[in-house]
């Protein structure tokens, strides 16, 4: 089916946008943390989500992109609920500290979206003398929820 671009059975196929899919839905009730979302597909999920009510928590290493990334969902959807929070997945320390910060809000965590990822990089070990993809896409994730 997917080759002449029809619906499957979900009744989506693989032209569909994130808002098709989750067009109706009401997740104002969830609490979301998306990993990466100052750009791209990490972008992107925390800007649907938030369309769709979920109040977004997005984890960003560079908090600069972020606040514009939140500024950008805002003003396409006044009501977001959509807070950048600073993450470093290639750093334990940043992990701790963003665990401790979102546990400490008191919020309850519904999705957790581990977006963000290295891929290919030189040889680099990180601030905690691992190597750095290891440590960004496999350590970083163990968030302590």
């Amino acid at each position: 089916m997917w080759l002449f671009k029809k619906n499957g059975p979900s009744g989506f196929s693989s032209s569909s946008t994130a808002e098709q899919v989750t067009f109706g839905i009401d997740a104002s009730s969830l609490t979301a943390i998306v990993t990466g979302a100052s750009s791209g597909i990490g972008a992107e999920t925390a800007r649907v989500l938030a369309v769709r009510g979920v109040n977004v928590i997005m984890a960003v290493r560079n908090m600069d992109s972020g606040k514009k990334m939140k500024e950008e969902i805002v003003k396409q959807a006044p009501s977001a609920k959509v807070d950048a929070m600073e993450l470093d997945l290639s750093s334990l320390a940043s992990v701790r500290k963003f665990a401790s910060a979102f546990n400490s809000s008191g919020r309850r965590l519904n999705l957790l979206i581990n977006n963000a990822g290295v891929m290919a990089t030189p040889f680099t070990l990180s601030k905690d003398n691992i190597e750095l993809q290891f440590a960004t896409n496999h350590l970083g994730m163990l968030l302590d929820f």
